[in-house]
């Protein structure tokens, strides 16, 4: 089995070592490391450069999910993840793990846990996000995986497609929402962290974008014929409150 792991970036020269340390760091030897660069005017792609063999791609993009979909195209592993210029593998087994769950599973699609830390201290784990195996009708209660920890068999993004550039923030629920609700792609949960991701990402770097991230989310449901009314958006949010006060043994 071989992994891809796409990593999109733009102006993250302070950040995108540790995450390419973190792949390289991995004990999985079949690795692909796929860079998506945006065009970057900070010495990222300087790093990136000293980095070879590394692929990487710098050329102006449509934003952060199409990036990712650049990535997938390019990709020619068996299996597609992604690791943000921002976050690390919180251990050097994660690929291991996902290689070993998905051939004995048998599966399509796994996934597992992560928490948020401190830009700068990255020991300090502010918020932490625990899944569970996907059960049908989870999404129209606002549920998802924690995208970073999620791998997939790039047969299935041959088969049902990448992530829809009509939305801007959650593409990433649209998409987790297509494979596992719409098309019920095989699926395995892993309770474990995986991923160690800064705060102030893409998403919950501003109230604003938290907002017209739930719209999209709510969006993306009736897209799909999911009913959902008002009470979407409290337990959407009422899912999150916990993980601000739950920590990890």
């Amino acid at each position: 089995m071989k992994i891809s792991i796409v990593t999109a970036v733009y102006n993250a020269a302070d950040t995108v070592s540790d995450a390419l340390d973190s792949v390289r760091a991995q004990r999985f030897s079949d690795v692909e490391h796929i860079v998506v660069d945006g065009g970057s005017t900070d010495g990222t792609l300087e790093i990136l450069e000293a980095n070879k063999p590394l692929r990487f791609i710098s050329e102006p993009d449509n934003g952060l999910y199409d990036a990712m979909n650049k990535g997938i195209a390019a990709a020619t592993g068996d299996v597609v993840g992604f690791l943000n210029a921002d976050d690390v593998y919180a251990h050097d087994g994660v690929l291991d793990r996902v290689a070993t769950t998905l051939e004995n599973e048998n599966a399509q699609s796994c996934y597992a846990d992560l928490v948020y830390v401190d830009r700068v201290d990255m020991d300090k784990v502010v918020r932490y996000w625990t899944s569970k195996p996907f059960v049908p009708g989870s999404f129209r209660r606002g549920w998802l995986p924690a995208h970073p920890t999620f791998f997939v068999v790039r047969e299935v993004y041959e088969k049902f497609g990448c992530f829809d550039l009509n939305y801007k923030i959650q593409s990433d629920f649209e998409l987790t929402m297509r494979f596992l609700e719409i098309n019920r792609i095989s699926s395995r949960y892993v309770p474990e962290i995986w991923v160690r991701m800064r705060m102030g990402g893409h998403t919950n770097r501003s109230l604003v974008n938290i907002v017209k991230g739930n719209l999209e989310s709510y969006r993306a449901c009736r897209q799909h014929g999911i009913r959902v009314g008002p009470v979407f958006f409290v337990t959407k949010i009422a899912q999150r409150v916990p993980q601000f006060f739950r920590k990890p043994e």
